[in-house]
């Protein structure tokens, strides 16, 4: 029960660390305190929602913890193992992409090596946040390989929606802050999370 604990603690933390990130951001404007304020928000999703998940996720017994609170884990384990390794796959190689393209195009590495300029090529022409989305998808998958219930409530009730209020409340202020009209221009053109479907040409 810790690790539940835990877990929910860091989701609010987290949570609540982004309203006053971006709360304050947009009273005191400005491209420096955009840095200072992106390194802090950065640190506390490592720490709220990073750190817990990988308790969660690595303590003994999840479908016990399920048991424990009532629910009843994942059916048909055999086809959510599949659809479970199928997303894995495709969360890690958007993971992988997209923390390579933020490195060679755009100068920075993860969160506390901030990006030096908009990354606009590759994966990025399709979607604006593609590490976002190989992200919810590689959490969806280890919901989907354990079939632990309690996981994947986690994920889809907790971790996406807290990161996804993380996305739209602090970070499009803090990019638009850094970057100004390259980052306004860019975000007219691609899509905020689902890849464009059409390929260009």
């Amino acid at each position: 029960m810790f690790t539940l604990y835990l877990a929910f603690a860091g989701l609010l933390i987290f949570t609540f660390g982004v309203w006053i990130a971006g709360f304050w951001l947009r009273r005191h404007p400005s491209k420096v305190n955009a840095e200072k304020s992106s390194r802090i928000v950065h640190f506390l999703f490592f720490a709220g929602l990073g750190t817990p998940f990988l308790v969660m996720l690595f303590s003994p017994g999840l479908t016990y913890v399920d048991e424990l609170i009532g629910l009843k884990s994942l059916p048909f384990k055999p086809v959510f193992l599949v659809v479970g390794i199928v997303l894995a796959a495709l969360g890690l190689y958007l993971l992988g992409i997209s923390n390579k393209l933020v490195r060679t195009q755009g100068g920075g590495a993860n969160a506390f090596r901030l990006t030096k300029r908009v990354v606009e090529g590759d994966i990025y022409k399709h979607t604006r946040n593609p590490m976002s989305l190989g992200y919810y998808l590689f959490a969806l998958s280890l919901g989907f390989i354990s079939g632990s219930t309690l996981l994947m409530l986690s994920v889809l009730l907790g971790l996406i929606p807290s990161h996804i209020f993380f996305l739209k409340y602090f970070e499009e202020l803090e990019l638009g802050l850094r970057f100004g009209d390259s980052y306004k221009e860019y975000k007219q053109k691609v899509p905020f999370l689902i890849p464009k479907l059409l390929i260009e040409r």
